[in-house]
């Protein structure tokens, strides 16, 4: 029996044995194949079989439903869209708010369909908190950016400005400079959602086999080990691990996020620490940092991973010592009664990139391929958009959801932009990376001279925008 509980805290808290589904043993003969019972995937089946009861929908997993980011993320789900500020640039006012209101409104939906099917997924609606919490140009920084959502028609209902004390009232951090407020957050037991979302589609008449990896996929067909496949649609859900699907990897980086969780703290602790209404909350830097306070009052703190030469997927994700350490000297820095709290998990997975650091959702009605990927780490609200996006696009509905400027109708892969051939990709990755990682050593070092500071912030911005 694969070590699947083993995958992260979460897995590890279900309170269901992990058997495997039956295996595809059988050629089939569909209306829609998806591949991959992740969350796009499951969403994308779901509101399929809502509107189309009589369609004939398979999943095919290679693992199990919850094996990919689903199952190991840090459990935020948030009313966004990775690079939603450039992808909404160029529309009027009107549009603008208006695709803003239909991101926004993702937590809520998610909320209704937990509630119609009955999924107890630890949802907890508090909001996000960004926090400048470690050096003082993160105040200017944050203070930027709200400007910035301010000037594409967002306000204070959408995101306010805290003051160090008002940051305090929601959470108690060593450093407050201040912080920025969303409504539009919820944070969730990741493992228990996809888990129940497969449990959901199965009672609509989706038929999910696991263990089944696909050795090969094209228009109208695909393969595994012991069956073949025929469909007139064909879903690869797959995100993080495109790079086994080709030519998908050409166009999605792997790239890994890392976590750890604290054993259950007392009710003192988070007493001093606050999160009391199930906040989602990050420290404003460029290491990505992530973090929430469990249902069973554990600590969760993630922040960005890595990337492996050739687009090559990590499989071992028994973190390295200095891995967890780095992750608890940056929850240590903003909660310094937390630094020599035992750490009882630690985990990590491959979270899909497109080139342009922005999502897609595509539909070649002529070869029968639709598409919903490129989410860069806020993937468990955006699939929820792209399964939504992908039912409609199927099915030809006229509705708002396809009339949003990632939504690539009647377009194939050639939409997209491939990455760069290695070395080129590998280097420039790293490089990036490390610059955010000197910026960030420069800057909660109080003793870094004026002209270090900046210097360190503007070449790790400009490789920053270089990304894009």
């Amino acid at each position: 029996m694969p070590a699947w509980r083993s995958i992260s805290l979460w897995m590890d808290q279900l309170d269901e044995p992990l058997l495997p589904r039956p295996s595809l043993a059988q050629d089939l003969d569909l209306d829609v194949a998806i591949i991959g019972a992740g969350y796009t995937g499951l969403w994308t089946a779901y509101y399929l079989k809502r509107q189309a009861p009589q369609l004939n929908v398979a999943v095919i997993e290679a693992q199990t439903a919850g094996f990919g980011a689903s199952g190991r993320n840090g459990g935020w789900l948030m009313g966004n869209l990775l690079g939603e500020d450039r992808l909404l640039a160029g529309l009027s006012p009107e549009q603008r708010r208006a695709s803003f209101d239909l991101l926004h409104g993702i937590p809520d939906e998610v909320a209704n369909v937990i509630e119609r099917e009955g999924i107890d997924c630890d949802y907890r609606k508090g909001g996000v908190l960004y926090c400048a919490a470690r050096y003082p140009e993160q105040e200017a920084s944050l203070r930027q950016y709200l400007d910035s959502l301010y000037a594409q028609g967002l306000n204070q209902d959408d995101y306010r400005w805290l003051s160090p004390e008002q940051l305090a009232q929601q959470i108690r951090v060593a450093k407050p400079y201040g912080g920025i407020y969303a409504p539009h957050c919820a944070t969730i037991q990741p493992a228990k959602l996809v888990r129940g979302l497969a449990r959901a589609v199965e009672r609509l008449g989706v038929r999910i086999y696991e263990n089944s990896p696909v050795t090969h996929w094209q228009s109208g067909s695909l393969q595994t080990r012991q069956a073949a496949v025929r469909s007139r649609w064909i879903v690869p859900a797959v995100e993080g691990y495109s790079v086994t699907l080709p030519p998908l990897g050409r166009y999605q980086l792997p790239v890994q996020s890392l976590l750890v969780a604290t054993e259950p703290l007392p009710e003192s602790t988070w007493e001093e620490i606050g999160l009391s209404q199930g906040q989602a909350f990050s420290e404003s830097s460029r290491q990505v940092t992530y973090g929430q306070r469990s249902m069973d009052n554990r600590l969760v703190f993630g922040a960005r991973g890595g990337y492996q030469f050739a687009s090559q997927l990590r499989h071992d994700f028994d973190l390295t010592r200095d891995e967890v350490e780095l992750r608890r000297y940056l929850f240590g820095e903003l909660f310094p009664q937390l630094k020599n709290v035992r750490i009882t998990h630690s985990w990590g997975g491959n979270l899909g990139m497109s080139r342009h650091f922005k999502p897609h959702m595509l539909c070649d009605r002529r070869k029968g391929i639709a598409l919903s990927g490129g989410y860069g780490g806020e993937g468990v609200g955006a699939s929820n958009l792209g399964g939504r996006t992908l039912a409609d696009l199927i099915l030809q509905r006229d509705s708002q959801l396809l009339r949003q400027p990632w939504v690539l109708p009647e377009r194939g892969l050639e939409a997209l932009r491939a990455w760069e051939p290695e070395p080129c990709r590998w280097l420039g990755y790293n490089a990036i990376i490390r610059s955010f990682v000197h910026e960030d050593q420069t800057l909660a070092n109080t003793a870094s001279a004026p002209w270090r500071r900046r210097m360190a912030s503007r070449i790790a911005g400009f490789m920053e925008g270089f990304m894009h």
